[in-house]
Protein backbone atom coordinates (compact mmCIF):
# COMPACT_ATOMS: atom_id res chain seq x y z
CA UNK A 1 0.00 0.00 0.00
CA UNK A 2 3.06 2.34 0.73
CA UNK A 3 3.91 2.32 -3.17
CA UNK A 4 0.37 3.21 -4.10
CA UNK A 5 -0.21 6.12 -1.58
CA UNK A 6 3.41 7.11 -2.73
CA UNK A 7 2.09 7.23 -6.14
CA UNK A 8 -1.31 9.01 -5.24
CA UNK A 9 0.86 11.74 -4.02
CA UNK A 10 2.95 12.02 -7.06
CA UNK A 11 -0.53 12.33 -9.50
CA UNK A 12 -2.00 14.20 -6.88
CA UNK A 13 0.53 16.93 -6.75
CA UNK A 14 0.70 17.04 -10.92
CA UNK A 15 -0.83 19.89 -12.03
CA UNK A 16 -2.76 18.44 -15.15
CA UNK A 17 -3.18 14.99 -13.79
CA UNK A 18 -4.74 17.24 -10.71
CA UNK A 19 -7.11 19.66 -12.78
CA UNK A 20 -8.71 16.71 -15.04
CA UNK A 21 -8.67 13.57 -12.51
CA UNK A 22 -9.80 12.68 -8.67
CA UNK A 23 -7.12 10.04 -7.55
CA UNK A 24 -8.01 7.62 -4.60
CA UNK A 25 -6.44 4.19 -3.21
CA UNK A 26 -8.75 1.64 -3.01
CA UNK A 27 -8.67 -1.43 -0.62
CA UNK A 28 -10.29 -3.40 1.77
CA UNK A 29 -9.42 -3.27 5.56
CA UNK A 30 -7.23 -6.28 6.77
CA UNK A 31 -9.16 -8.53 8.98
CA UNK A 32 -8.00 -9.55 12.23
CA UNK A 33 -4.97 -11.41 11.66
CA UNK A 34 -4.71 -10.79 8.13
CA UNK A 35 -1.09 -8.86 7.36
CA UNK A 36 -2.85 -6.88 4.26
CA UNK A 37 -5.59 -7.02 1.60
CA UNK A 38 -4.67 -9.02 -1.49
CA UNK A 39 -5.58 -6.06 -3.92
CA UNK A 40 -5.01 -2.69 -3.45
CA UNK A 41 -5.49 -0.56 -6.17
CA UNK A 42 -5.27 3.45 -7.31
CA UNK A 43 -8.12 4.58 -8.83
CA UNK A 44 -8.44 7.28 -11.26
CA UNK A 45 -12.03 8.75 -12.04
CA UNK A 46 -11.29 11.45 -14.97
CA UNK A 47 -12.98 14.46 -16.84
CA UNK A 48 -13.22 15.36 -20.10
CA UNK A 49 -10.65 17.14 -20.09
CA UNK A 50 -8.20 14.10 -19.26
CA UNK A 51 -5.00 13.98 -21.13
CA UNK A 52 -3.63 10.22 -21.38
CA UNK A 53 -0.02 11.79 -22.03
CA UNK A 54 0.01 13.98 -19.10
CA UNK A 55 -1.30 10.76 -16.69
CA UNK A 56 1.37 8.47 -18.46
CA UNK A 57 4.22 10.98 -18.22
CA UNK A 58 3.45 11.50 -14.46
CA UNK A 59 3.45 8.06 -14.45
CA UNK A 60 6.64 6.98 -15.13
CA UNK A 61 8.28 9.70 -13.96
CA UNK A 62 7.23 8.60 -10.64
CA UNK A 63 8.28 4.58 -11.68
CA UNK A 64 11.77 6.39 -12.20
CA UNK A 65 12.12 7.72 -8.84
CA UNK A 66 11.55 4.15 -7.31
CA UNK A 67 14.29 2.05 -6.65
CA UNK A 68 12.99 -1.04 -8.20
CA UNK A 69 10.58 0.05 -10.74
CA UNK A 70 7.30 -1.90 -10.41
CA UNK A 71 5.43 -3.47 -13.56
CA UNK A 72 2.11 -1.39 -13.65
CA UNK A 73 -1.35 -2.59 -15.17
CA UNK A 74 -3.80 0.14 -15.68
CA UNK A 75 -7.47 -1.28 -16.33
CA UNK A 76 -9.68 0.77 -18.41
CA UNK A 77 -13.29 -0.41 -18.75
CA UNK A 78 -12.50 -4.14 -20.36
CA UNK A 79 -8.79 -3.32 -21.53
CA UNK A 80 -5.25 -4.00 -19.52
CA UNK A 81 -2.39 -2.38 -20.19
CA UNK A 82 0.60 -3.06 -18.84
CA UNK A 83 3.62 -0.84 -18.14
CA UNK A 84 6.99 -2.52 -17.39
CA UNK A 85 9.93 -0.54 -18.71
CA UNK A 86 9.16 2.94 -19.20
CA UNK A 87 10.96 3.13 -22.82
CA UNK A 88 9.45 5.65 -25.65
CA UNK A 89 7.68 3.22 -27.38
CA UNK A 90 6.01 1.43 -24.47
CA UNK A 91 4.75 5.28 -23.13
CA UNK A 92 3.72 5.85 -26.53
CA UNK A 93 1.92 2.67 -26.86
CA UNK A 94 0.46 2.76 -23.59
CA UNK A 95 -0.92 6.52 -24.58
CA UNK A 96 -2.26 5.43 -28.09
CA UNK A 97 -4.32 2.70 -26.24
CA UNK A 98 -5.77 4.78 -23.44
CA UNK A 99 -6.46 7.48 -25.92
CA UNK A 100 -8.66 4.96 -28.18
CA UNK A 101 -10.39 3.51 -25.14
CA UNK A 102 -11.63 7.03 -23.91
CA UNK A 103 -12.51 7.39 -28.11
CA UNK A 104 -14.32 4.68 -27.69
CA UNK A 105 -15.95 5.35 -24.61
CA UNK A 106 -17.29 8.89 -25.93
CA UNK A 107 -18.11 7.35 -28.80
CA UNK A 108 -20.75 5.47 -26.75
Amino acid sequence: MGELRSLQSWLRSDPDVRRSAAVDVRGSVPRPGEMGTTLDMLQLVTENGWSAASFVLALVAWRRTRPQPSRVEIRRGNSVIVLTEGSDEEIERVIRALDADRDEDEGQ
